[in-house]
């Protein structure tokens, strides 16, 4: 079973990324509610994979997915953003993301994307 670290700053959007994850046979080994934390908690973890919150307060997912792959340069991050956020993806995607997802969800969508992964 994949072990899968979230990173999201509403708490709200985590519930709902661990149900889909749990529902599609991953395992949620962690939570971080900003990409600091995501960052001391890939360390402590050692994930699978991340999934990335773009937009956070005190270290936003793009600096946090730098930071990630400084640490390991192998690092599966799946980047979450909302629509308009092109910019940004393609940003993250040049700084070693993985792939994207954009909410609002699509449970069939966020699944195959992880999934596609291994």
């Amino acid at each position: 079973m994949k072990r899968v670290l979230i990173v999201d700053d509403a708490a709200f959007m985590r519930n709902v990324l661990k149900t889909i994850l749990e529902n599609g046979g991953f395992e949620v080994v962690g939570e971080a509610q900003n990409g600091a934390i995501g960052v001391k908690k890939y360390e402590e973890l050692n994930p699978d994979l991340v999934t990335m919150d773009i937009t956070m307060p005190e270290m936003d997912g793009i600096s946090a997915l730098k930071e990630i792959k400084k640490i390991d340069s192998n690092a599966k991050v799946v980047m979450i953003s909302s629509m308009g956020q092109e910019a940004m993806i393609r940003e993250s995607v040049t700084a070693g993301a993985k792939s994207f997802v954009v909410k609002p969800f699509n449970e069939n969508i966020v699944i195959k994307t992880l999934t596609n992964l291994f």
